[in-house]
């Protein structure tokens, strides 16, 4: 990324417009894919929140004055991710990571299904809400310690949230390298969710905070 500018991304990444499915109480079940950008071999993403021209940057960081200085650790996902056991199937929970997709939501709630699953349908129920989970907060492992990791291809999303009529945040998907405006990389992980409000106490990485805005 950019010092406090937009992130840039090389590499010919494919960009789409991913809308989440809901139910009739406002949690997600699935995605629906929206629109799907034209390829490019080198693009910048609005990072501040307020270009005219999203996804793409259009300068506004300059005239705003956004301060997009990384305040995220560069720790593993393991270190951050404490595991809570279960009856049937493990958990792992980096709650630092969530961006608020409401996937853990369904059914009772991960947690509770965690606590209290006693049947293939349940643990089934818990892989798709885990796997679903866009940030990778969630992670869901076999007592035979595997983790149920979906597969990914290499590519990045837009997240229109219907709930808020927004769109937020950045889903960058399959383990696509990510660096700080240093240069520094982020230790790789197969699902991540970036600002793009400008507004997160965990810069690069996605709080939730335009949930509330």
């Amino acid at each position: 990324m950019i010092a406090d500018g937009p992130y840039q991304v090389t590499g010919g990444v494919a960009l789409d417009l991913l809308r989440y499915i809901t139910n009739h109480k406002g949690y997600s079940v699935d995605y629906d894919r929206m629109k799907k950008y034209p390829e490019r071999e080198t693009y910048f993403l609005c990072r501040c929140g307020d270009s005219k021209n999203k996804p793409y940057c259009d300068g506004a960081h300059k005239q705003v004055g956004f301060v997009g200085t990384e305040t995220a650790s560069h720790a593993a996902y393991d270190d951050m991710a404490k595991c809570i056991e279960g009856k049937l199937m493990d958990l792992m929970d980096a709650e630092e990571l969530c961006s608020v997709a409401r996937f853990c939501d369904t059914k009772s709630g991960t947690w509770n299904l965690i606590e209290t699953a006693e049947n293939l349908d349940a643990k089934d129920i818990i892989t798709h809400q885990c796997k679903f989970c866009p940030s990778g907060r969630l992670t869901a492992v076999t007592k035979q310690g595997e983790r149920l990791e979906p597969y990914l291809p290499q590519e990045i999303s837009m997240l229109e949230d219907p709930l808020i009529h927004k769109v937020a945040p950045i889903w960058v998907k399959g383990g696509i390298q990510i660096e700080d405006a240093n240069g520094k990389p982020y230790p790789v992980r197969n699902r991540v969710t970036l600002c793009c409000c400008g507004k997160s106490q965990n810069k690069p990485f996605c709080d939730a905070t335009h949930v509330d805005e």
